[in-house]
């Protein structure tokens, strides 16, 4: 089968691999200590004492102090729970007749779970109140004037610890001073998703009321993640009816995820076999990407400030290329890297966060994110630069690796009934070749993909041709004049096979077919 070239993940922001000794401590859970921690025998009581023990250790991190720290499903679920218990307690301010109508603020830059949060819990309980936006400037920080003019009657304040795209460090301590000189009774709600294991972090010494965290991105387990409550802010639980974590979240405790995160948290508290690097090495790391990025792309600029950002994040343009070039070039070249929020990758959109920071039209439509972890070492950006010089030289080489594709806009898939029917995948294409032995496999794949990739395919058929799909214009002619045969595309992911599937169909040749998923889901 395809055989794609030795992975390196340079996408840790959105979110990374498992740490060995969390897989363990999950595997461990599932195994052994597999009890329910609500039930009062001896093995329910030992997996009672594992949760607490983690919560505990938690809650040194994080510097917890009296306020609570719960176990939940994710980040998501616990800005769903902090927007949920503020916009509550708001509403029973206002039932009991206090003039509740001040703004709802949340920074422009914010994760789209948030101000998608606010409006929905607005709705949903009756407030109805005005959803605003605190701008930043163009390096990612909140408008402080702005801020002051807004937030003394302020009923929610919404900011984030570190910005996932940019990995710009908030202003906590400006914003806090703030709050304090306009005696803002605003609740604050700090998605602290990035900062885990990256920010020293002190919650009791702060005004927050909510932080939210989540395992996956510091080497635990999807599935699990931490909200913080100060000792003494409204709490409402969006999830009831079984009474666990003291009746502030049901629903039986996640023992795997649980333990894997306990693994994490112990790592990073002892230090124990230098596991997670310094952030001087991050640092340094950071800056060699740097320095093979701006040696490879001419004129390559980067998207956020080197100084006041995590030092595990870049976030990058280049003049000529859009976002997408990007990422198929360094897919090609076994680096994975996104065009920001994994949430939002999908969408073909220009970064909202780069746009709310001012910065050219261009760099938001054409920007990169690459993020590196904290347990990076130096042979992976030794192989990290090679390969970035090689993704400059093969762009070199291939005069048309930035334009755009030649065709004519194509019909949505939506309005062609029978799309579905054209996707074929790894497992069904051999037979399909052998059934259509005059079937063509049309390779859409860009030249600087070829260049960097060296992949070999696993089609042993001689019916093979490259046509990229910059260049599919030229070739639609002489097979629509051959509609009776066979033609199947394939790229790296299924997305431009898909389109160039759409171009023929939408024109009336009714062979095409595309392999859906790509040679991605051919390894």
């Amino acid at each position: 089968m395809y055989t794609p070239l030795t992975e390196i993940y340079l996408d840790c922001n959105a979110t990374t691999p498992l740490l060995p000794a969390a897989r363990d401590a999950a595997l461990q859970a599932m195994e052994a200590q597999f009890g329910n921690p609500s039930s009062s025998h001896c093995t329910g009581l030992r997996a009672r004492a594992w949760v607490d023990d983690v919560r505990a250790r938690a809650s040194r991190l994080l510097g917890v102090g009296a306020g609570r720290l719960l176990f939940v499903s994710g980040a998501t679920e616990g800005i769903q729970t902090a927007v949920l218990s503020a916009l509550c307690a708001l509403r029973e301010r206002r039932d009991a007749g206090e003039r509740v109508d001040g703004p709802l603020l949340v920074g422009a830059t914010e994760h789209k779970a948030v101000p998608q949060s606010l409006a929905h819990w607005n709705r949903v309980l009756g407030l109805n109140l005005p959803i605003v936006e605190v701008p930043v400037d163009r390096n990612g920080l909140h408008d402080m004037a702005f801020l002051q003019a807004h937030i003394a009657h302020a009923g929610l304040l919404c900011t984030m610890a570190a910005n996932n795209e940019t990995g710009v460090i908030s202003d906590i301590a400006g914003i806090e001073a703030l709050l304090h000189a306009t005696n803002s009774r605003a609740l604050w709600l700090v998605d602290c998703v990035q900062a885990l294991g990256k920010l020293s972090l002190n919650l009791q010494g702060t005004r927050i009321d909510y932080a939210p965290f989540s395992g996956h991105k510091l080497y635990a387990p999807k599935g699990i993640g931490m909200l913080y409550v100060r000792a003494g802010s409204p709490f409402t639980p969006l999830m009831v009816g079984g009474g666990q974590e003291a009746g502030q979240r049901s629903g039986t405790e996640n023992m795997p995820g649980i333990a894997a995160l306990g693994a994490v948290l112990q790592a990073l508290e002892t230090g124990e076999g230098g596991v997670f690097r310094s952030t001087t090495f991050l640092q340094q790391a950071r800056l060699r990407l740097a320095e093979a990025l701006r040696n490879a792309f001419p004129g390559l600029v980067f998207n956020m400030p080197f100084d006041g950002s995590l030092p595990t994040t870049l976030n990058f343009s280049v003049p000529g290329l859009s976002s997408k070039a990007l990422l198929n070039l360094f897919d090609a070249a076994g680096m994975r890297i996104s065009a920001g929020s994994a949430c939002s990758a999908a969408k073909a959109e220009p970064s909202f966060v780069l746009c709310a920071m001012g910065l050219p039209a261009w760099q938001a439509e054409g920007a990169a994110r690459l993020s590196i972890g904290a347990l990076t070492d130096d042979a992976l950006i030794d192989e990290a630069c090679a390969r970035i010089a090689r993704c400059g030289a093969a762009l070199q080489s291939a005069a048309t690796a930035v334009q755009p594709p030649a065709i004519t806009p194509v019909v949505p898939a939506a309005s062609l009934p029978d799309m579905q029917e054209s996707s074929l995948t790894a497992a069904t294409l051999p037979a399909f070749l052998q059934s259509h032995p005059d079937a063509l496999l049309v390779d859409v794949r860009e030249p600087f993909e070829h260049a960097v990739g060296q992949h070999s395919l696993p089609w042993s058929t001689p019916a093979l041709c490259n046509v990229p799909l910059a260049t599919l214009g030229q070739h639609l002619p002489a097979w629509l004049d051959e509609g009776h045969r066979p033609l199947v595309f394939f790229c790296r992911s299924g997305g431009r096979s898909l389109q160039a599937v759409q171009a023929l169909r939408a024109r009336g040749h009714g062979q095409a077919w595309h392999l859906g998923g790509g040679l991605a889901l051919s390894s």
